[in-house]
C-alpha cells in the first residue's frame, strides 16, 4: 500500500474547493499507478493531510511518530480566510499562526500556486514547499453541446438568451455583492450563482444582499458535478469576481468546458493566466461590465482555444505525474519495494531449516 489520504474531517469540507482538491488527489494518484486509500492502514507509508481542522495536525504528528511521511496540502491562507465567515476578519491573525503550526507538522508541503507558496513562506512555514496545481478532470469537464442544450431547457433559456455564471461560497470574498451589482446593471442578461453557504455563517450584509438580489439572478445552490458541467457549457460567460484565491479550481473547470472567462486581476493568477490570452482580467466593477458585455456581444474574442489548452495542461494525469516526481525528489516511500531474492528465499525456507 502506498498512500493514505487522511479523511477524519473531510466530510466538513466536502462541498468546498478543498473537498474537490482531495478528490483530485485520489484520481491523480490512481491514474499514475499509485495505490491510495482513505482508511488507516499500517502499510500506508505516506499520509496526505488536507485541512487545518484540529484533528488533521494531530493525525500528521501521529503518523510521523510511527515512521510515516506526511504531505500537508496548503489549501488555506490568512488572506483567503478573511471576508469569508462571521468573525473571520477578527480571527485572521490567529488563523495565520494556526496554519503555520499545521503545515509545519508535515514533512513536505504542497500548495497550488507560486502566489500561495510565497504566502506560506512569509508565515514561517519551514518545510520544503512544492507548487502543484489542484488540476482539473478534463475527461469530465469538457465542451459538450448536449450539456448546453440540457442546461437551457432546465432554466427556460432560448439559444438567443444570454447567461452569465459564477461558482463559489456565498461570501464576500468570492465577490457575491459585486456579482449582484453586475447583474443589476445588466437586467437583460440572466445570471446564475452556483454554490451555497448556510445563512448563519455569513455576516448580515451578505444576507441582506441575497434578500435584495435582482430578479435576473438565479441561485441553484450546491448541485451535482453533472449539473455544474451543464451550467458551464450552457452559459455564455464565466464571471469570477473573487477577491482572493490560492488557485481557483472552478476557473480551471470553466476553461476546460470552453466558456469565455473574466476574472478579477489579483496576484494569484500572475504568471499562468494572462489577460487577453486565456482569460480577461478586470480591474474594477466597470471593467467587469465592459468585458462581460464585450464577450456577450461578440466584440471580444472568446479565447476559447487557449483556455482549453491551459486546462488540458493541468489535467489530473499531468498533475499526478508531477506529484509522483515530488515523492521521488523527497524520497517519499509511496510504493512497495520489490523484496530481495534473499528475503524471498527466507520467506519460503521451512522454519526448522533456519
Amino acid at each position: 500500500m502506498g498512500v493514505q489520504i487522511y479523511s477524519g474531517s473531510l466530510s466538513l469540507v466536502a462541498k468546498s474547493g478543498v473537498g474537490r482538491a482531495v478528490e483530485h488527489q485520489r484520481q491523480m494518484l490512481r491514474r499514475c499507478g499509485v495505490e491510495v486509500t482513505d482508511q488507516p492502514r499500517a502499510d500506508a507509508r505516506v499520509v496526505h493531510c488536507n485541512t487545518v481542522l484540529p484533528d488533521s495536525p494531530l493525525a500528521a504528528l501521529w503518523a510521523r511518530a510511527r515512521g510515516k511521511k506526511v504531505v500537508y496540502y496548503g489549501h488555506s491562507t490568512q488572506e483567503d480566510f478573511r471576508q469569508s465567515f462571521r468573525g473571520s476578519d477578527q480571527l485572521s491573525g490567529l488563523f495565520r499562526r494556526w496554519i503555520r503550526f499545521c503545515y509545519n507538522c508535515g514533512n513536505v508541503v504542497v500548495t497550488p500556486t507560486e502566489y500561495s507558496r510565497r504566502l506560506l513562506e512569509s508565515y514561517g512555514v519551514r518545510r520544503p514547499i512544492y507548487v502543484l496545481s489542484n488540476g482539473v478532470d478534463t475527461d469530465f469537464f469538457r465542451p459538450i453541446p448536449e450539456a448546453r442544450q440540457a442546461f437551457r431547457r432546465r432554466y427556460g433559456l432560448s439559444e438567443q438568451d444570454k447567461a452569465v455564471i459564477s461558482v463559489g461560497h456565498m461570501i464576500a470574498r468570492k465577490g457575491l455583492p459585486e456579482f449582484l451589482e453586475l447583474a443589476r446593471s445588466m437586467p437583460q442578461v440572466r445570471f446564475f450563482w452556483f454554490g451555497y453557504t448556510a445563512p448563519e455563517l455569513v455576516p448580515a450584509v451578505i444576507r441582506d444582499a441575497l434578500a435584495n438580489a435582482p430578479d435576473n439572478v438565479t441561485f441553484p445552490g450546491y448541485v451535482s458535478r453533472e449539473e455544474l458541467r451543464e451550467a458551464y457549457c450552457g452559459c455564455d460567460v464565466f464571471a469570477f469576481l473573487s477577491h482572493e484565491e490560492t488557485e481557483g479550481i472552478v476557473v480551471l473547470e470553466a476553461l476546460a468546458c470552453g466558456i469565455p472567462t473574466v476574472l478579477r486581476n489579483i496576484p494569484v493568477y500572475e504568471g499562468w493566466l494572462h489577460h487577453g490570452v486565456e482569460v480577461y482580467k478586470a480591474e474594477d466593477q466597470e471593467d467587469f461590465r465592459t468585458q462581460v458585455e464585450g464577450l456577450l456581444d461578440g466584440m471580444l474574442p472568446s479565447l476559447r482555444e487557449a483556455g482549453l489548452a491551459l486546462a488540458r495542461g493541468r489535467s489530473l494525469e499531468q498533475m499526478g505525474r508531477r506529484l509522483r516526481a515530488v515523492y521521488e525528489q523527497e524520497g517519499l516511500p509511496y510504493r512497495e519495494e520489490a523484496p530481495s531474492m534473499l528475503a524471498a528465499l527466507h520467506k519460503h525456507i521451512p522454519l526448522y531449516f533456519r
